[in-house]
């Protein structure tokens, strides 16, 4: 059913990629001398308070859109739990290769640069939140789809 507890895991799911669009993936970077900020739209130069793109993510923005939209259509497959799980999973698969795409896209933004752990934003654990939901979601759906066969072997 879509009142279920999964439902709302698969919801907060997408929405933690589509924060990808509000929160920055690395801040504090610097790019030729000149802090920047990248983002999943792109890579933001930050002077005198002020931030100005200067690249632009358009295949990523793109991905981060439908990786955003596949939670919330697997919640209206909800008649069919097998499936669903099976999306589920594939789903995880497909965010870590969307992650692995947005680390490569961004190391070939910086350049030379090496990333350390105070550079990273809050994007970049969004993905890794975005698996751990998907993840409880398909366990919900599992024990839904198991508490249905036994009901029907009451029957």
């Amino acid at each position: 059913m879509i009142q279920r507890i999964q439902s709302i895991y698969l919801l907060l799911a997408g929405l933690a990629i589509w924060a990808l669009f509000l929160f920055p993936v690395a801040h504090n970077v610097y790019i030729g001398g000149v802090s920047a900020t990248i983002k999943i739209t792109g890579v933001y130069l930050n002077s005198n308070w002020h931030q100005t793109q200067v690249q632009t993510f358009t295949p990523l923005i793109i991905g981060a859109i439908i990786m955003g939209l596949l939670p919330i259509i697997l919640i209206f497959l909800y008649k069919n739990r097998k499936r669903q799980v099976t999306l589920c999973y594939v789903y995880i698969l497909l965010v870590i290769g969307f992650s692995y795409w947005l680390v490569q896209t961004v190391k070939s933004a910086v350049g030379g640069f090496t990333m350390d752990t105070h550079n990273f934003g809050i994007g970049a654990l969004l993905g890794s939140i975005s698996i751990i939901l998907t993840v409880m979601a398909a366990k919900a759906i599992q024990k839904d789809e198991k508490l249905v066969r036994s009901a029907d072997r009451l029957r």
